[in-house]
């Protein structure tokens, strides 16, 4: 009888565990049954390959191989040139766009590329952080860099979710009742459009539902209840969601996302700038303003920070990075600190608790830099271009 196993059959051999092996094809095949463990041991310690012979008598043996030999088994895959080229462009592009990162914005590079990938890739954004680290910023900077079209919703601030996601139905004595498509239905059909959801997890809880069929991938679409035959809109090609959340027990007006929804998104966290990096920032927007002075208004902000985020601290905020940028604006303007500080940073702290209170606490921090000198000669002498 005629035996039909083929022989040229190579399989890799592979450790699983601490005493296993498994004998499996480039196609994903497994041949354990066929080769003895103690045979698979043996050309693991040899060469690792091996391929099937049979004899001329029908019996199976197998001998080592070499990766050559195993590599030439593996399927072909064949790329056309023009979606070869396209790879190679997007590439370029993605791990070279941290030059379009503006100063101002503080975001280390894997991040930035990170972002600008799931961007060009049609992903939906989720950008976390603490209030005023800069999130919308990065948002908007990226948009920029991508120079597409852009639409932006405060959903934050959206008292009525349909008619901002949806659309409204109108009366007029001509018309009758109409319906009236609200701008995001004109967002998501806008092909490559970057759409800003700023402030997602301060939006009702009926945006979210809105939402869910829009930004899952298998779906990506929008339904118009109110609208006439209640159309079905799908999600134009290459359109981007962006969102912004402050996550955390601080932000009382938030509400917990629901984890279908945030899973919905690839999140990308904005880290609170450290000391350097804030003095750097501020130093870069208002050159005119002393060094010593930007660097106490940054000293001040980290130990915030630093005191609000350890269990033991005294204060359940701090001042964050826009309130820093707001404080060398007014150094800029002619404010001495100790005016700044009275106007940017101590409403931001509770007075409750009188001597023991938050705001108590940041005085006697702000008293440091007050008493020595630092509200007189407010600006160096820097030439401007």
């Amino acid at each position: 009888m005629k035996n039909n196993i083929s022989q040229n059959v190579i399989v890799k051999i592979n450790k699983v565990g601490n005493s296993r092996t498994t004998a499996v094809d480039s196609q994903g095949t497994v041949y354990d049954n066929e080769m003895p463990s103690y045979k698979r041991k043996q050309i693991l310690g040899d060469t690792g390959y091996a391929i099937r012979k049979v004899g001329s008598t029908g019996r199976i043996f197998w001998r080592s191989a070499t990766a050559a030999e195993y590599k030439s088994t593996e399927p072909v895959i064949t790329v056309s040139d023009d979606i070869s080229e396209d790879h190679s462009d997007i590439l370029s592009y993605i791990h070279e766009s941290y030059k379009l990162k503006p100063d101002s914005l503080i975001m280390n590079e894997v991040k930035w590329k990170y972002l600008v990938r799931s961007a060009v890739r049609g992903k939906n954004i989720m950008m976390t952080g603490p209030a005023g680290c800069g999130k919308t910023m990065a948002a908007k900077t990226l948009v920029e860099a991508l120079d597409r079209p852009d639409f932006y919703f405060n959903l934050g601030s959206t008292q009525d979710p349909r008619a901002t996601l949806i659309g409204n139905t109108h009366y007029n004595k001509d018309k009758g009742t109409y319906f009236s498509e609200a701008l995001f239905v004109k967002a998501i059909q806008t092909e490559n459009a970057v759409i800003l959801l700023d402030e997602l997890s301060r939006a009702h809880p009926e945006a979210w539902n809105i939402l869910m069929t829009v930004l899952d991938e298998g779906q990506r679409y929008l339904r118009l209840d109110e609208a006439d035959g209640q159309a079905t809109i799908k999600v134009a090609k290459g359109v981007t969601f962006i969102a912004t959340a402050n996550i955390g027990n601080e932000y009382t007006a938030t509400r917990v996302l629901d984890r279908a929804l945030l899973d919905r998104f690839t999140q990308i966290e904005m880290d609170v700038l450290n000391k350097e990096q804030e003095v750097g920032l501020l130093g870069g927007l208002y050159p005119n303003v002393k060094t010593e002075l930007v660097s106490n208004v940054a000293e001040l902000a980290f130990i915030t920070r630093t005191e609000s985020s350890t269990e033991e601290g005294r204060l359940s905020t701090h001042i964050s990075t826009r309130a820093t940028v707001e404080i060398a604006s007014l150094l800029y303007d002619g404010f001495t600190l100790t005016e700044a500080a009275e106007v940017a940073v101590l409403p931001k702290f509770d007075a409750a608790g009188g001597v023991e209170s938050e705001r108590t606490f940041v005085k006697q921090l702000l008293q440091k830099y007050t008493d020595d000198g630092s509200s007189d000669e407010l600006f160096t002498d820097v030439e401007n271009d």
